[in-house]
């Protein structure tokens, strides 16, 4: 069969190769793939910034956020023809405490593994196996938009967090600004908007998709840097990774703000920021920043039912391109409008 692979490490090694198909010992559950979400996780592993070989593998099969159709199972949980939503990280063996509990997006000794990430195989080949805890069934009706199900539920995860936090006192927030309009950030928006929450999106872009699908949820979008804003938030979600961004949010905390840090920053940056006012700032206004990645099974159920509540033609507007796997480059390839990309292995 056909899978789309990288040599971890070795820029340029993205190909489409023919492989073996999964292996029994992978899992009862049998699955064909539908599409794969690409983000800009699956970037780094191609510019081979990230990426862990599974043992054994010459190869690791890339894209994390993945969509299929049962085809057979020997395992009566899942049935053949059901459409299904495969797990990105797995428990380490070990187990931590955390991953003993079904908490294996936060384990705490780095022994898991991460489909089309680290050490374990991804879903952006034509097959794959695994067992029915490690994936999740979704309804019929997010068949063109299942893709989204994994970075919405680390969205979930998030304003999980943001509300646990919350409840170490009186929690009625009402202002929520988002930095960046990417999938990440208007999924935020998104859930925000659920609810009920007055919510602004900050990016730089100008026209377009994005400023379209936030004002299709009802929130307001932002031209201008969030610095240069007077908008008071009770709730601050940092989706670009800019290391600039996040200087500016942290500078704008108000009383008792929660700040979540959910974009990864490339590289290394150095900003000039005065430590001792932030820590005064924080310290007496009751302020927290937290970060946020990955999830669990809890997650990826709140995503769905999120999803499925959603505008259907939202969601439509947030893939803008659909690409076939033989045309994989074109993938990778950045256009002017882009939001989400993903891979239609159906064509």
């Amino acid at each position: 069969m056909r899978a789309l692979s990288v040599v971890p490490g070795r820029a340029g090694s993205l190909a489409l190769r023919e492989i073996a198909e999964p292996a029994d010992d992978e899992g009862p559950v049998l699955v064909e793939t539908i599409s794969v979400g690409l983000c800009a996780t699956d970037t780094e592993i191609v510019n081979a910034e990230l990426g862990a070989l599974p043992s054994g593998s010459q190869h690791l099969v890339i894209g994390h956020e993945g969509l299929g159709r049962v085809l057979s199972s020997a395992d009566p949980r899942v049935r053949p023809g059901e459409l299904v939503v495969g797990f990105v990280r797995h428990p380490d063996p070990v187990p931590c405490s955390a991953c003993a509990v079904g908490e294996w997006d936060m384990c705490r000794n780095g022994g898991y593994t991460s489909r089309g990430i680290t050490r374990l195989h991804g879903f952006a080949r034509e097959r794959w196996r695994s067992s029915a805890e490690s994936m999740l069934r979704v309804g019929p009706e997010l068949e063109r938009v299942g893709v989204l199900v994994e970075p919405a539920s680390v969205v979930a995860k998030a304003w999980e967090q943001i509300d646990r936090i919350g409840q170490r006192a009186h929690f009625g927030p009402r202002v929520v600004a988002i930095t960046g309009a990417g999938p990440v950030g208007l999924l935020a928006a998104l859930m925000a908007t659920l609810r009920g929450f007055e919510t602004h999106v900050y990016d730089v872009v100008t026209t377009g998709a994005k400023p379209r699908l936030v004002a299709m949820l009802g929130a307001e979008y932002h031209r201008t840097p969030i610095r240069d804003s007077p908008v008071a938030a009770d709730v601050m979600i940092e989706c670009t990774g800019s290391a600039g961004v996040v200087v500016d949010l942290l500078d704008r905390s108000g009383p008792a703000t929660i700040t979540c840090l959910m974009g990864m920053s490339p590289g290394e940056a150095v900003f000039p920021i005065d430590v001792a006012a932030l820590n005064r700032r924080l310290v007496r206004q009751n302020g927290v920043v937290f970060g946020s990645v990955n999830a669990n099974r809890r997650h990826y159920e709140s995503a769905a039912t999120v999803l499925a509540q959603a505008d259907p033609a939202w969601l439509d507007g947030l893939l803008s391109r659909r690409v076939s796997l033989d045309d994989f480059p074109q993938a990778f390839r950045r256009h002017r409008d882009d939001v989400k990309t993903l891979l239609d292995l159906r064509n």
